[in-house]
């Protein structure tokens, strides 16, 4: 009996390179939920990280700006102590340094130094500077910006659900679109019975455990476990998965019907033969 003739393996997980490859003669719809779900669990990842990790010290941080001070044509007026930390968490502090005296260092991960002309990002990578736009006119004080950030902190995080909930979506999308047709080259020369259709959704769910592998280190990140530099390579690492899983899933799909009927009976032909050739004398004699 071929592949062909025995029932198909129901696609409902990715987490194994055969339930990957089941994917391949599922619906399309089938495979977009899955996705769907994997993306909105990334989503309410990236929201709970903002809610716990940085949004506490961004408050903290604006709470401790004086009464006074504003960026008016891309230029900080400061009148208080400089430097200045105004508020520190284990991921992110916010110090005003109008000079980048560098004199003012803080253990969180990623340092936000606001200067005179242009604002400095520090991180474990090292450092990047920004200079402030110059139609910035805005007060940089604590009795306008608390009110502006009690109000628009929901629907940021609104703005970042929806942003990785399409962010997902669309990089899932095209990294299917670059991958399919490796997949058929691969399963073209491993006698595998993937046309071009099945094979972008045989690509489109095996970038899944990848986005796994991405959103647990997420979670590690958000409780402390590893850094912004692990985060990066685990970010890296969630791609190689990815790869990982596009090649085994090939070699585990089904085979095309003549060569796995060859496969399961390869003397078949021969003893077919046989018994024609033992026949043809007595059909000669008569």
């Amino acid at each position: 009996m071929s592949d062909s003739a025995e029932p198909k393996p129901a696609a409902w997980q990715p987490f194994t390179p055969r339930g990957v490859a089941a994917f391949a003669r599922a619906s399309l719809g089938r495979l977009l939920l899955v996705q769907f779900i994997f993306a909105l669990i990334a989503a309410v990842t990236l929201v709970w990280f903002l809610r716990t990790a940085w949004f506490p010290t961004v408050r903290a941080a604006i709470a401790q700006l004086p009464a006074q001070g504003e960026m008016k044509s891309g230029k900080l007026n400061w009148s208080a102590d400089s430097p200045e930390l105004l508020a520190e968490g284990h991921f992110l502090a916010f110090v005003v340094d109008t000079n980048h005296s560098g004199t003012l260092r803080s253990p969180a991960q990623i340092q936000i130094e606001f200067g005179r002309d242009d604002v400095f990002v520090y991180s474990l990578a090292g450092y990047h500077e920004w200079p402030y736009p110059g139609d910035w006119n805005f007060g940089f004080n604590r009795v306008e910006l608390q009110p502006w950030w009690g109000a628009w902190s929901p629907p940021i995080l609104w703005v970042a659900f929806a942003g990785m909930l399409a962010w997902c979506m669309a990089s899932w999308t095209l990294l299917a679109t670059i991958y399919f047709l490796p997949v058929w080259l691969g399963a073209f020369f491993k006698n595998r019975d993937l046309n071009l259709r099945q094979s972008w959704k045989l690509a489109g769910a095996a970038l899944m455990p990848g986005a796994v592998v991405m959103i647990l280190a997420l979670l590690a990140y958000g409780f402390g476990v590893l850094d912004v530099v692990q985060l990066t390579v685990a970010a890296g690492m969630h791609l190689v998965m990815s790869w990982i899983y596009l090649i085994w899933s090939v070699g585990v799909a089904p085979k095309l019907p003549s060569v796995a009927v060859a496969s399961e009976n390869p003397f078949a032909g021969k003893v077919e033969t046989k018994n024609e050739d033992s026949k043809a004398p007595a059909g000669g004699a008569s």
